[in-house]
């Protein structure tokens, strides 16, 4: 027979590890976003008026 308590602290815990994991995966994305717009290469036409 399945112990509700039991059942109970186990939700507990997955609900917290998956908010863990939204979160974390939430702020990869937020880092890879930032550094591909603080990297990106300026298009040729741009480069060219800079080095006039």
């Amino acid at each position: 027979m399945v112990n509700m308590t039991n059942v109970m602290i186990a939700l507990n815990m997955m609900w917290k590890g998956m908010l863990g994991i939204f979160v974390v995966i939430i702020l990869v994305m937020l880092i890879v976003m930032l550094l591909t717009k603080i990297t990106q290469e300026k298009p040729a036409s741009e480069q060219n008026q800079d080095q006039k």
